[in-house]
């Protein structure tokens, strides 16, 4: 598997029946390393930072729900191969969850442009998240998206301070109508320093 490579392949995916065989387990792994890879941002806000493994379980997931065969591949890679740290980034799925409907559209609705406003912090460092460039995530009313697809590229000096351990990282956002930050763990920190050349 080319982790290193910071890409899935067709060669990468197991066949249905094969991965019946570890789905649990690797179910278990997923969930595990979720635990500290997963944190709230405020009463609202969840990223998820993701990482190579966490892209090929989702594709084999969609396959085996979807059973589309090799045509579905081809579109899964297209979508989910933009979401692995390339090895100078992170990346992350910011979800807005909100039971209600009703108060989920209000809210999303004072949240244009809230993709601007994402930030990993690094000791005395402000990594501003870019958005994955699929579709726009605010709507012509204003209205932000549910769900963000973000990068977070850092500069080799960055990266040094992630590895080194040393001082403080979190995640911010500063949005004018939602300003919330939560400390990334010492536990979470070293896992995302795989991704990382």
């Amino acid at each position: 598997m080319p982790r290193d490579e910071h890409v899935i392949t067709k060669d990468d995916i197991i066949s249905l029946n094969d991965y019946e065989l570890i789905r649990n387990e690797k179910r278990q792994e997923s969930i595990l390393r979720k635990k500290f890879r997963r944190l709230a941002i405020g009463p609202y806000a969840t990223i998820q930072f993701e990482s190579w493994d966490s892209m090929w379980l989702q594709i084999q997931e969609m396959l085996r729900i979807e059973k589309g065969g090799d045509e579905q591949l081809v579109d899964e890679l297209y979508a989910y191969n933009p979401m692995i740290p390339n090895g100078s980034e992170f990346t992350g799925t910011l979800m807005f969850e909100i039971d209600e409907e009703e108060r989920r559209t209000a809210f999303l609705k004072t949240l244009g442009g809230v993709d601007q406003h994402i930030h990993v912090i690094i000791g005395d460092h402000k990594v501003t998240a870019e958005p994955e460039q699929d579709i726009d995530r605010t709507r012509a009313d204003g209205k932000a998206s549910a769900v963000q697809f973000l990068h977070f590229s850092l500069t080799d000096e960055q990266a040094k301070i992630w590895k080194s351990g040393e001082g403080q990282v979190m995640i911010q956002i500063d949005h004018p109508n939602y300003g919330h930050a939560a400390i990334i763990s010492d536990e979470c920190r070293r896992d995302m320093a795989r991704d990382l050349d």
